[in-house]
């Protein structure tokens, strides 16, 4: 009888193990066929751009960087540009000479690596961008620097400003390399020994995971140029362990000659100076990159020589669909020695009514990263002003402290937005492409204020991308606290340089409220919607 038990235990295993590899296998093709299902594949998807710098490139400057980066865009031009289908010549299409949306509308096109120099620099700033972005993104703060007396170089970064192919086998390797061949520029230009000016460098999400590992390997590497502060604006600290699984489905993709396995989101190309389409490896690399950037801080931890690492000033939405908010905090700020870091954090509009609505309500973490004993860093936090108010202050702790100073900034939440994004912090609320109130004629498209409704899956851009805040409105704040991190404050005829607080015509409650000489016309704001 027991015996004939355990040959039934042993048909009811194998029937179990049966049934879990084929239901397994039948997920495996359901999900196969449903990811193959994407939109088809088009020429800047699949175009093969090999003037792109890597880390093997034999440039050993960025003079020659640029000159490979001009061999580059010929190839674009012959490659992508020259070749698209007639169902794809719109009027909305990045790849379609003349659209509103072809970055040579813009003057220069904002996709190439960029220099800005001062006649007499007080410093030097290098701008690194997000991924699947471009150097645009941080053209704004760039021009205020520059105007504050830095010269500034604006890196694209491999892989990136192109086309959206460009992401299918870029490494973090790769866009390290450039990272310090523009390092090296700016060192060159500024002079060394005593002639030397201080060298920053402000990096946005993938950006500034790029620059905390420029910092991290100075510690070790005495012939790189020093970097005295670091500038985060959505970092890229700590992404989802999904994107290491993600990347087997591109492999798996190529294994199977399914070269749709190889995008996590394959989509109209409408923006001019950001990817649309991205690609699964490009996950891939954030993630290898920031688990790269965790083993430098344990390792330079445990010698010591992280005392050395450059102050940090981060700004941070505290919802980020992007990255993790949380992990900047384990991941750098709670690890890094004390050493004038400060860690900016972008409170959700608590006026919005959105409390009923919340997945969670990211209060209680900020509190508790307040009142955390031997917080080494001081935390800010931009909130409303009270329970009533659209108005908002800044309320900072210094390092462990729990009490915190506030302070008015003359800004407020904008009607009906809830909370920052985290592709809206580089952006001023006037940004000709992502702006809400633009205060001139864009010469394209207009990206900042869209909220169409209709049936869905009827217009190119996702309701999503349509409904996601583009633009920060706090912006003048962040700018201005930028300039004096870096010391370049004060009036050197930048916007920011002169801190005054005005009303424009037809202002009123619940729109941002204006400081450092911005200017929101509603008749000007009217006049620049394209078309």
């Amino acid at each position: 009888m027991i015996a004939g038990l355990t040959r039934m235990a042993r048909r009811i295993v194998v029937a179990i193990a049966y049934g879990a590899s084929g239901a397994t296998l039948a997920l495996l093709v359901a999900g196969i066929v449903y990811l193959d299902n994407q939109p088809e594949l088009d020429v800047w998807h699949l175009a093969k751009l090999d003037a792109e710098f890597t880390e093997t490139s034999a440039v050993d400057s960025f003079a020659g960087y640029l000159a490979l980066e001009e061999r580059l865009f010929a190839q674009l031009n012959e490659q992508v540009y020259a070749r698209i289908a007639n169902d794809q010549r719109r009027l909305i299409n990045r790849y379609n000479r003349g659209s509103l949306s072809d970055p040579e509308r813009w003057s220069p096109n904002w996709n190439r690596s960029f220099v800005l120099r001062a006649e007499q620099p007080r410093a030097g700033v290098l701008l690194l961008h997000g991924m699947s972005d471009s150097p645009y993104s941080l053209r704004g703060i760039g021009q205020t620097l520059n105007a504050a007396g830095a010269t500034v170089v604006g890196l694209r970064l491999p892989g990136h400003g192109t086309a959206p192919s460009g992401l299918v086998e870029i490494s973090w390797q790769d866009m390290a390399a450039a990272v310090r061949l523009a390092m090296r520029q700016l060192a060159a230009e500024l002079g060394e020994g005593d002639a030397a000016r201080p060298l920053y460098i402000v990096g946005y999400s993938t950006g500034a995971a790029l620059a905390v590992n420029y910092a991290l390997a100075t510690l070790d590497d005495a012939a790189l140029p020093k970097v005295d502060k670091l500038v985060l604006l959505s970092p890229a600290i700590g992404v989802s362990s999904a994107a290491v699984l993600a990347v087997w489905q591109a492999r798996l993709g190529h294994l199977l000659g399914l070269e749709k396995l190889a995008w996590n989101a394959i989509v109209a190309e409408y923006d001019p100076f950001k990817y649309s389409s991205f690609a699964v490896n490009a996950g891939d690399v954030v993630y290898r990159l920031t688990r790269h950037i965790q083993s430098r801080l344990e390792a330079l931890s445990r010698t010591g020589k992280l005392a050395g690492f450059p102050p940090v000033l981060a700004f941070s939405s505290v919802v980020d669909a992007t990255v993790s908010a949380p992990a900047l905090v384990s991941g750098l700020f709670e690890r890094l020695p004390a050493g004038g870091h400060e860690l900016l954090l972008f409170d959700i509009n608590r006026v919005a009514v959105i409390e009923p609505i919340l997945k969670v309500d990211p209060i209680a973490a900020v509190l508790a990263l307040r009142d955390q004993p031997g917080r080494r860093f001081t935390l800010s936090v931009v909130g409303n002003e009270n329970d009533s108010s659209r108005r908002v202050v800044v309320r900072s702790a210094r390092p462990g402290e729990a009490a915190s100073s506030e302070t008015a900034l003359g800004l407020a939440w904008p009607d009906e937005v809830y909370s920052l994004a985290h592709v809206a912090l580089p952006f001023a609320p006037d940004d000709p492409v992502y702006g809400g109130r633009p205060l001139g004629k864009s010469p394209g498209v207009h990206l900042g204020d869209l909220a169409l409704r209709g049936e869905r899956g009827v217009l190119q851009i996702p309701a999503s991308d349509m409904l996601r805040l583009r633009w920060n409105p706090f912006y003048p704040y962040l700018e201005s606290r930028i300039l004096a991190f870096v010391g370049l404050s004060g009036d050197q005829g930048t916007r920011s340089a002169l801190p005054r607080r005005v009303r424009p015509a037809g202002w009123r409650p619940g729109e941002a409220a204006i400081i450092s000489g911005w200017t929101f016309h509603r008749a000007a704001a009217k006049a620049s919607q394209p078309g």
